[in-house]
């Protein structure tokens, strides 16, 4: 998309409360609203005459509302089959849109929440009897369109919801095989984020005809090409805190800058040492080599790079979505190059500054003479980088399940008895060890492969895909004959 696409704010004024049907105003009272929050405001105009739109906007914005209250007039209430599809990162993500759904629609809608972790048969059920809206996670809701329990043939509206956590949990090849499954033609698509990194406009660009890009920034609406976060820590702990967050974050590509040369050497070895697919860059490299980095860097064969100002400027990385900075730069000029690595050609992109107490200070000062908004950014928990990679390893091993053959399931069948002997005993330490090893080496292994590359598997066409779901034995015997 160019940026003349996604500009072009003023086509229609902003939405206000009063000028809202009479059953959209019924919606807001129902949920006790009285008054349009920002995000629902500037969408609405576009939304409601089923235009395509890229909406940048901060979690607890009102985002939820802008996209739910189209369906109640962009939907036939008379027809009881799937007509809009919410796709949504987590499982509590999905349960507080369909909360909010309930809300809104009363008994005008009805919508279904699907999502991992729970048995089938409760929402096979539930999609028999017909729903108008369903909201899931990427990965049980294409287990439903294989299965073709759920049918979106006659879909109106497709909606990302946090497209950009979604992206970074790991759907990327299940979005892609949902696509699949969405009529080409008349399928309004709004996408809502509150970034937008290369890798997820590359992903759904395909879905989206002419958007327009609507940012909000503190009620403002612009154009936002980066955004600006810091993260306090303590100094001795900002290795740890750099992996947390790059643990959270996933980016597709990023630049790690420090001031030395010899933080330059550190922070890569502790990336490497992590299994990450890291290199360094700084003057004391031959000057070959310090170009070949730079092409790994373009071509999208190395990750993450940990470099001096060296890299700060002349080099423009066109899908690079994250800079992060594990020091304040010593002059304020590095900071705005070291950022401008980002954000490049009209893309978003998310520039992360790791401070200390006195650090935060110079960064204030900073950010305040550039006139630039900056957010503080939590450090991650242990436990909440555990429970998201668990929630993408769970992804990562759902999709694999789906693209197995029937013989490849006969084969695992062999390691059932080991797998019931280490479980049998699993409180021995050394058991747990071997299967977190385990999960471990894979996890760490679908990190590394490229997020933009595509794979022979994503150009296969989906009608000659074969998806063994159940009934294992039945398809191993026809593939033996055969």
């Amino acid at each position: 998309m160019s940026m003349e696409e996604k500009i072009s704010l003023n086509e229609y004024a902003p939405l206000t409360f009063e000028e809202l049907t009479e059953n959209l105003r019924d919606a807001c009272f129902r949920a006790g609203w009285k008054d349009l929050m920002p995000v629902q405001a500037h969408s609405l105009p576009y939304t409601l005459k089923s235009r395509d739109v890229m909406v940048q906007s901060r979690t607890g914005s009102g985002k939820t509302g802008a996209f739910l209250l189209p369906c109640l007039k962009l939907l036939d209430l008379t027809k009881n089959f799937c007509q809009a599809l919410i796709l949504v990162p987590t499982r509590e993500l999905a349960l507080q849109v369909e909360h909010d759904a309930k809300t809104l629609f009363g008994s005008e809608l009805s919508c279904l929440c699907l999502y991992g972790g729970t048995k089938y048969s409760k929402q096979f059920q539930a999609l028999q009897k017909g729903v108008h809206v369903v909201i899931g996670t990427p990965g049980r809701v294409l287990d439903h369109l294989i299965r073709h329990s759920l049918d979106i043939a006659k879909l109106k509206m497709l909606i990302f919801d946090e497209a950009d956590r979604m992206l970074s949990i790991g759907f990327y090849q299940d979005i892609l095989e949902i696509k699949r499954f969405v009529p080409k033609n008349n399928v309004q698509v709004a996408l809502f984020s509150a970034t937008y990194p290369p890798h997820v406009t590359s992903i759904v660009k395909s879905f989206l005809h002419n958007p327009k890009m609507i940012s909000l920034s503190q009620g403002q609406v612009h154009v936002a090409q980066a955004s600006h976060y810091f993260c306090e820590c303590k100094p001795m702990d900002k290795d740890r805190c750099l992996i947390r967050i790059l643990e959270k974050e996933n980016p597709s590509q990023a630049i790690i800058f420090c001031n030395t040369k010899s933080n330059v050497h550190y922070i890569a070895g502790v990336l490497q040492g992590f299994g990450y697919n890291a290199l360094e860059l700084s003057a004391d490299l031959p000057q070959e080599e310090r170009e070949q980095i730079i092409e790994k860097l373009r071509n999208g064969s190395l990750q993450y790079l940990a470099a001096t100002d060296l890299a700060s400027r002349g080099i423009d990385i066109p899908h690079l979505s994250h800079v992060f900075l594990y020091e304040v730069p010593e002059d304020k000029e590095s900071y705005i190059h070291r950022a401008g690595r980002t954000g490049r050609a009209g893309s978003a992109g998310t520039i992360i500054t790791l401070v200390d107490i006195m650090e935060k200070l110079e960064l204030e000062r900073l950010a305040k003479f550039y006139k630039i908004d900056m957010l503080p950014y939590p450090d991650p928990s242990n436990e909440e980088i555990a429970s998201l990679v668990s929630e993408r390893m769970a992804n990562h091993l759902s999709a694999m399940r789906r693209t197995v053959t029937g013989l490849e399931l006969e084969r695992a069948k062999r390691f059932i008895p080991l797998l019931k002997e280490l479980i049998r005993d699993f409180d021995e330490s050394e058991n747990i060890q071997l299967l977190t090893m385990l999960l471990d080496k894979e996890y760490q292994q679908s990190l590394n492969c490229k997020k933009d590359d595509s794979t022979a598997k994503q150009d296969i066409p989906h009608k000659k895909r074969k998806f063994y779901t159940k009934n294992t034995k039945k398809h191993y015997g026809r593939e033996k004959q055969g």
